[in-house]
């Protein structure tokens, strides 16, 4: 079995910053993109970023200039440097991963989630 395990949530007021760090682990054979998504209460879950193997980034527009993605390969465990924090920004926190488990035969890609942490930002 695949799981991913996020970390790093909290409560912070506006401006400050805050680390999500999320370590996929178990029969993994090889992980392709990486990304994190949110879910404010009332809304539909949206794209915050998206890291692939090889280092590339995409942001949604509302986050561009503030938050980070990046991911260390060696330890299947991928980032979110989130800076300038604002309330709007409050949500719960999703980190999501296209991997293949060795578990299936070959390269065989799945979607898997982790089970979210909250990102509480006070005005």
């Amino acid at each position: 079995q695949v799981q991913l395990v996020e970390s790093g949530g909290g409560l912070v007021q506006t401006g400050e910053s805050l680390r999500l760090s999320c370590a996929a682990s178990g029969t993994i054979r090889a992980i392709n993109t990486m990304a994190w998504y949110r879910q404010a209460p009332g809304r539909q879950r949206e794209l915050v970023a998206t890291i692939t193997s090889g280092g590339r980034t995409v942001y949604v527009d509302s986050v561009k200039g503030r938050f980070t993605i990046s991911r260390d390969n060696a330890k299947n465990t991928v980032y979110l440097q989130m800076n300038s924090l604002k309330p709007e920004d409050t949500a719960v926190y999703y980190c999501n991963a296209v991997i293949a488990s060795t578990l299936r035969p070959g390269l065989s890609w799945a979607n898997y989630w982790g089970q979210g942490t909250q990102v509480t930002v006070s005005s």
